[in-house]
């Protein structure tokens, strides 16, 4: 598979025509990101940075229909954002890679080795992932109920801009007495989602929610670190990260106490050095 060379970045052309956008940093041992929704690689540029400056070859891509990447009709799923991640894999030929997931990426991460398995993974990185089901069942009764979804989709369809700039304030823990969260870092939530096209929004609505990621949790057969605020107001964790890490074979749990679902943010250098560490261990 090709990748296109434009004026703002790099591209590559997936089986059914979808332009990828992707970052390429530095040298090493590739570290690769998949991001949260509504959000783009830019979300990553901190960990990006700092690693990159660390002796690893770290790229992130933009998921269909998010940030640069094109806005195709079809395939908002997470098999095709799965199968999309394999194909940049092998368009790079990136082996002996860390992947590294957050919130709805994590749950790319974990289809994207349930269906192409781990030949050229290292390691896993699952940050405040949906894993392993959001959304509340008979055989997931501590999910969250469809109103939370439906009442998100209404949002969406109703006043996108507004919606994202209201939902910056829970996804970086900004509603929480005491918050020191910058409006620089809320605006820049609603930049990437605003960048989003609203068909992708709001049908990965239903893939962060209903994807059931429990089968695929266990085919994970490489050391993986599950990371979680235990103050995620978005992804709670007692219903992904405290029953993911059941599931995964190697994993280790690391619980940020207070710690808000935007944590590679707002937690940037705690994130940064538990990573790098994590990956030279």
């Amino acid at each position: 598979m090709s990748t296109i060379a434009t004026t703002d970045g790099v591209r590559m052309r997936t089986k059914d025509g979808t332009q990828i956008y992707f970052k390429d940093w530095g040298s090493g041992q590739p570290v690769v990101f998949s991001h949260g929704w509504p959000l783009s690689a830019d979300a990553w540029d901190d960990q990006m940075i700092f690693l990159a400056s660390h002796g690893y070859r770290c790229i992130a891509h933009d998921r269909r229909g998010h940030g640069r990447s094109s806005q195709p009709w079809n395939g908002n799923d997470m098999d095709t954002y799965a199968d999309d991640l394999a194909e940049l894999v092998d368009a790079l030929d990136l082996r002996e890679a860390i992947h590294v997931g957050h919130s709805t990426g994590g749950g790319e991460v974990t289809r994207y080795i349930g269906r192409h398995g781990s030949s050229r993974v290292a390691k896993a990185v699952l940050v405040g992932a949906i894993t392993p089901l959001m959304l509340k069942t008979p055989a997931n009764p501590g999910g969250l109920p469809m109103e939370v979804f439906d009442g998100i989709r209404a949002g969406v369809q109703g006043d996108r801009s507004q919606f994202f700039k209201d939902l910056s304030g829970p996804f970086y823990g900004a509603n929480r007495p005491g918050a020191t969260v910058s409006q620089g870092l809320r605006d820049s939530f609603w930049l990437q989602g605003m960048q989003a096209g609203i068909r992708a929004v709001y049908e990965c609505i239903k893939v962060f929610s209903e994807t059931d990621l429990t089968e695929d949790l266990t085919k994970i057969d490489v050391p993986t670190l599950i990371m979680h605020g235990d103050d995620d107001q978005i992804v709670p964790i007692a219903d992904s990260a405290l029953l993911a890490v059941k599931l995964v074979r190697k994993a280790t749990l690391k619980v940020y106490p207070g710690a808000p679902h935007g944590m590679p943010s707002t937690l940037k250098d705690r994130i940064n050095a538990d990573l790098l560490a994590f990956i030279q261990s």
